[in-house]
């Protein structure tokens, strides 16, 4: 690829700030990442949102309506402006994160343009649909996600457990655009006992738990309920916000918990340090970021066996591991941990290593060579006549 310009990216995304969760936040540091290598990007999202970020345009699809089931997610049908903004920034790639609903229609616009088209998975919808009992859809899902992402040229799963099911299930070729963390931000460090006495509620000598992700019903937050019940002395804190916050707020009216609401950046990694334990009861995960965040500052873990937890944590050695809905087990786990700090500390230490090669500029470099290599491949392509 020789252009005489940097690399032009197109994103979409079906969310985007001032929203946040997992696939905004990746979607910021790659746009960061873009930034520090001078590469020249344009951001598209169904909905009202930022108009800028770090610089680079925020185009928003508008109007828009809820998607039912999330409804973060605004449905939309990018029109004529859409489609100029695209045309006018000609960028050399284009890359769909997830395409649920907009996103399907915005495909439609790379053919148009006859650009390289990429897509990366997010959101496991099959695996939201059996916990919705919507189990009787998932073989349709599966073939519809198949059709649609079997339109992009190359594709990217967030764990190599999901690499794996998308190509069992008959996905074209994919690779592995694995987590990060940004030692930055995330590491250890000292314990801000104004922080802690914040988030215990004033009972900083109790075992700080800490939950933090979206709160919607797939996160299982409730069963951490049964961990307070059964072991004396403990405090949750529960950061994020989500359709799930006011029937949680019911559930544990009364208990020891706090609702931090969302943090981000130093705020976050305060929060991290703070705690005692951080608790994971999650059903669904693609990779499951937090955890990395959570390990990276030697935060203990106790989680699902969900996503990629798995490949960072070895259960017993820098975390537990748990089955999904097994709430005996994650009870024994974190008890072990309370009543053994000379076993939290060992874990602590185990988990930072564990995760500490897992930098964000070498991952987003990784998908950047993808890009490259891409456009390469697709333009050779193009310039071969047919025989």
């Amino acid at each position: 690829m020789n252009t005489g310009r940097p690399l032009r990216v197109a994103l979409f995304s079906e969310t985007f700030l001032p929203k946040l969760d997992g696939v905004v936040t990746v979607m910021c540091l790659l746009l960061d990442h873009f930034k520090s290598r001078g590469i020249e990007a344009m951001m598209f999202s169904g909905g009202k949102h930022v108009d800028s970020y770090n610089g680079f345009p925020i185009v928003s699809i508008t109007p828009s309506v809820p998607m039912p089931m999330y409804p973060e997610i605004r449905m939309t049908i990018p029109m004529r402006k859409t489609f100029q903004a695209l045309q006018e920034f000609d960028p050399d790639i284009i890359h769909i994160a997830s395409p649920m609903h907009t996103g399907l229609a915005f495909m439609r616009f790379a053919k148009k343009l006859d650009k390289p088209m990429v897509m990366s998975f997010h959101t496991h919808i099959m695996s939201m649909a059996k916990f919705y009992k919507l189990g009787f859809l998932e073989g349709i899902l599966w073939s519809l996600h198949r059709y649609v992402y079997n339109k992009a040229l190359y594709r990217w799963a967030t764990s190599k457990r999901v690499q794996e099911e998308l190509l069992a299930h008959g996905f074209g070729p994919t690779g592995l655009w694995r987590r990060g963390v940004d030692p930055s931000i995330f590491s250890p460090g000292p314990v801000d006992m104004e922080v802690r006495a914040r988030l215990s509620n004033g009972n900083p000598e109790k075992t700080l738990l800490l939950f933090v992700g979206r709160l919607a019903p797939e996160k299982q937050i409730e069963q951490i309920k049964h961990v307070l019940e059964a072991i004396p002395n403990t405090h949750l804190v529960i950061v994020g916000d989500g359709p799930f916050r006011d029937k949680l707020e019911k559930i544990y009216s009364g208990m020891p918990v706090t609702f931090a609401g969302y943090l981000s950046g130093q705020n976050l990694t305060e929060a991290y340090r703070a705690a005692d334990i951080f608790t994971f009861p999650s059903a669904i995960e693609t990779f499951g970021l937090v955890v990395a965040e959570a390990m990276a500052v030697g935060l203990p873990v106790v989680s699902s066996r969900v996503g990629g937890i798995p490949e960072i944590i070895t259960s017993g050695e820098n975390g537990y591991i748990f089955e999904p809905n097994d709430v005996s087990t994650m009870i024994n786990y974190v008890r072990d941990l309370v009543e053994h700090p000379q076993k939290r500390e060992m874990m602590s230490k185990r988990a930072v290593e564990a995760v500490q090669h897992l930098t964000w500029p070498a991952i987003m470099d990784e998908l950047i060579a993808d890009y490259y290599r891409i456009i390469e491949t697709y333009q050779a392509e193009k310039a071969t006549p047919v025989s």
